[in-house]
């Protein structure tokens, strides 16, 4: 499903219309540069379909009113898709731009400058807000479409790498690697075996910059500074076993050194965390045993996919 963008609007202020402006920079986790609206929460970019503003064209014109885009305080008006029928959760690819839907409509403010000149609002039923997980440049004619691929995060944990005294090829591996499910690295760290340093940050990728796949390397082993799965355990809500048991057998039959990773993986909200090895031949190894299940794995935590036990009718 696609779509096009028809106004770019800002305001200064909240509670008022917003201003047609053309074309805005958005920025991740923040919103439009310069609109009211815009912060560290949930609702960061508005977006109405025209076709909502068609439907209050005409109470609109009783009032001696002629409401245009904007006047309902969106960000984005978009044409081609019903907005209020996507499920929380989806994608939208808008310009250079990546959101994610966080909600569809809210609560009515009765003070807010279109309910007391109309006296009554389209945005709290078929408005829908979202985050900025990519930002950049949108405009008007901009390209808008549902996008099914998936926001990945990539810690590498290397006291090394992280004062620049190695090269990280494991990172650079699984960013490769990910392009084969529609894998696109939204934010990409490497820092220090501290596992204060590595849970504050799985926490910020996940919870505020909103990755879906958070893929780490290294860290995974005997070491003293070898923390990545406490660090991961920390943070997750439930535990995903049988990803990291998979990556343990097939890699047993390369080398029998893998029985010592201790690599686990599990979810924290809407987002499944993998740990893998550190070196970027074992990296590719085990991302390789499980990325087909990946994208399905990721369907069902989001709620977009079936369920993994139901029968295939023949």
């Amino acid at each position: 499903m696609s779509g096009k963008v028809v106004a770019v609007c800002i305001s200064k202020e909240k509670g008022m219309r917003k201003e047609s402006i053309g074309e805005a920079t958005l920025i991740p986790n923040w919103g439009m540069e310069g609109d009211a609206h815009s912060g560290k929460w949930h609702r960061q970019i508005s977006l109405l379909s025209a076709s909502s503003i068609e439907k209050m064209k005409e109470v609109g014109k009783q009032k001696g009113i002629d409401l245009v885009p904007g006047d309902f305080a969106e960000n984005l008006t978009i044409e081609g898709l019903e907005l209020f029928k996507l499920p929380v959760g989806t994608y939208l690819k808008a310009g250079e731009t990546l959101l994610e839907v966080t909600q569809i409509g809210k609560s009515c403010h009765h003070n807010c400058e279109i309910f007391r000149q109309v006296g009554q609002c389209v945005m709290p039923k078929e408005g829908i807000f979202t985050r900025v997980l990519v930002g950049g440049k949108i405009k008007e004619e901009d390209p808008i479409e549902i996008w099914s691929g998936i926001p990945v995060g990539i810690i590498t944990a290397s006291d090394k790498g992280s004062k620049g005294e190695r090269e990280d090829q494991s990172g650079t591996e699984i960013k490769n690697l990910v392009q084969e499910i529609q894998g696109r690295v939204i934010d990409y760290r490497v820092l220090a075996d501290d596992q204060e340093l590595l849970s504050k940050a799985m926490i910020e990728m996940i919870d505020e910059l909103g990755v879906g796949l958070l893929l780490t390397t290294g860290g995974t082993g005997f070491s003293q500074r070898d923390v990545t799965p406490e660090a991961t355990l920390s943070v997750i809500e439930r535990a995903v076993p049988g990803l990291p048991e998979a990556m343990r057998r097939e890699s047993f039959a390369i080398s029998p050194r893998a029985m010592l990773s201790r690599a686990v993986a599990g979810i924290r909200g809407k987002c499944l965390i993998v740990n893998l090895p550190g070196s970027p031949k074992a990296v590719r190894e085990c991302l390789q045993i499980i990325l087909p299940v990946l994208p399905h794995a990721l369907e069902i935590l989001r709620g977009t996919g079936g369920e993994c036990g139901q029968e295939t009718k023949k």
